[in-house]
């Protein structure tokens, strides 16, 4: 709401209705409940937006500068081209222990310069912290996000952005910054997400929509991450799930059963 263009409605997906209990919902603001997790849960929200031209998609943990729907808004207008746009991250505490909410805000209001930058640069696939979809192309593609990558969804942005690249432009907005706070509580286990960096990449590439190098080599950074840095792992990452996770991965790659699903039969 101290957004300088107010959104014309505000789609919340919680997976129960005591998620949002005392949430006050108005003509602005609709409540939908939706299965546990993200990828049903952003499905669930397009489902609402038939009669929308744009939706902007924020993760919980994004925090935009006040002028970031008016920026994505415009760049929308101008380039018809544009299929999907993801902003600036001025900072992102996914890669450390996370940002807490007013430095987060400090930063935010330190970028604020009084102009619309409009600028972008085009990009292979929108950041899904933050993310803006033209409707009408995501409706001439039949796009949707892939529910076989389940809770966290790890690397539905690619596949999404890969769909829609068929039919316009990724880009990225120089003036849409934002600060994604990188919240450690509340995300899948180490052994979880260790699992879904082996198997999601490795789906998404017999699928089409990530190439074989690119796979190869985000699995081998994370893996060469996981065991180098669990002899000193960092508080805040279960590094020793991580790489349990990505030996069992392998394990059923081997076995033939590899599957993104698989997760769920995880702790």
């Amino acid at each position: 709401m101290r957004q300088s263009r107010l959104p014309d409605r505000v789609v919340v997906c919680a997976p129960s209705d005591a998620d949002v209990g005392g949430i006050k919902t108005g003509p602005a603001l609709e409540i939908v409940v939706g299965p546990r997790g993200l990828t049903i849960q952003r499905n669930a929200i397009l489902a609402c937006l038939d009669d929308f031209d744009v939706v902007q998609f924020f993760d919980d943990d994004f925090l935009p500068a006040t002028d970031y729907l008016a920026v994505a808004e415009r760049a929308f207008a101008a380039d018809p081209t544009i299929a999907m746009a993801t902003g600036s991250v001025i900072a992102d505490g996914i890669k450390g222990p996370g940002i807490d909410l007013d430095t987060a805000r400090s930063i935010v209001a330190a970028c604020a310069t009084g102009a619309v930058d409009t600028t972008f640069e085009l990009v292979e696939d929108a950041y899904g912290c933050n993310m803006a979809v033209r409707l009408a192309a995501a409706r001439a593609m039949q796009c949707r996000f892939d529910e076989r990558l389940p809770l966290y969804g790890w690397m539905e942005d690619v596949d999404f952005s890969r769909q829609l690249a068929r039919h316009g432009r990724i880009v990225r907005l120089a003036g849409a910054r934002g600060v994604h706070l990188g919240i450690k509580q509340g995300r899948q286990s180490g052994v979880r997400l260790g699992y879904s960096q082996i198997a999601n990449p490795i789906y998404l590439s017999r699928k089409g929509t990530c190439p074989w190098p690119r796979s190869l080599r985000l699995m081998s950074r994370n893996i060469a991450a996981n065991l180098l840095r669990s002899l000193t792992p960092e508080p805040y990452v279960d590094r020793a799930g991580r790489v349990a996770g990505n030996l069992k991965a392998f394990g059923d790659l081997i076995a033939g059963r590899l599957d993104p699903g698989r997760v769920l039969e995880l702790k």
